[in-house]
């Protein structure tokens, strides 16, 4: 299912038509060779997507990720519009204070970047982001079939279905419905939210929208416009 992109700052983001988060890819067993990973927070920085395939720490973390079984970069990338809202909240031991998560049931369109992964590359990435070792195949067979699934209790232990881009499903992970770092907002690190907002602004192309954008999510506290745009 194909939507119609449209602009935003100088990138054209695809926006999926008349698609919500959830819905099943698929009624069959066959999972792709090949699966977009929609990314909505740090990840959409292609230097710290790249220590979760290649493994080290990012410029201003205190913890890295020891890397994916593959370490090849993704095929391709794409800006896209998810369903649902994108909020701070938690604390993160890797870059202190709140991290993005995303609310599917949420109102409006949250900015992402998709990146086109193996299928194994994306269970990596999404074991190491629930703090597991690599190396554990998930079960996307009944994510695909389903729309969305539960690993754990932890905050990125659940998984979605939330597009289809060029035939393939766009899947992501987030907090539970449930789970309490809902209702704990907090605002980012510096050090997040430049890695954050970089990545945005690749996907963009505009600090000036960049930043609108982040002083729009709920959770992001007292920061100022000219302060995230410095960090651009």
């Amino acid at each position: 299912m194909r939507g119609a992109g449209r602009r935003c700052g100088t990138a054209e983001r695809y926006s999926p038509a008349g698609r919500r988060a959830g819905e099943p890819w698929s009624d069959g067993p066959v999972v792709p060779e090949q699966v977009w990973y929609a990314a909505y927070g740090s990840n959409t920085d292609p230097t710290r997507l790249g220590h979760y395939l290649a493994g080290g720490t990012p410029e201003g973390a205190s913890l890295g990720t020891p890397g994916a079984r593959d370490a090849t970069p993704p095929r391709a990338s794409r800006a896209v519009d998810l369903p649902g809202s994108v909020f701070f909240a938690g604390e993160s031991p890797t870059w202190g204070g709140g991290v993005a998560f995303y609310d599917v049931h949420g109102a409006g369109t949250s900015v992402g970047r998709a990146w086109l992964l193996s299928a194994e590359q994306f269970s990596d990435v999404a074991v190491q982001e629930m703090h597991r070792p690599p190396g554990e195949d998930l079960d996307l067979e009944t994510l695909l079939r389903e729309g969305t699934h539960a690993y754990g209790p932890g905050h990125y232990e659940t998984l979605h279905v939330v597009s289809v881009l060029d035939g393939l499903p766009v899947l992501t992970f987030t907090a539970p419905p449930d789970s309490p770092v809902g209702r704990a907002l907090n605002p980012p690190s510096a050090a997040y939210l430049r890695v954050m907002g970089g990545g945005l602004l690749e996907t963009v192309g505009d600090a000036g929208a960049v930043a609108d954008y982040l002083l729009a999510r709920p959770g992001i506290g007292g920061w100022e416009r000219d302060d995230v745009l410095a960090l651009l």
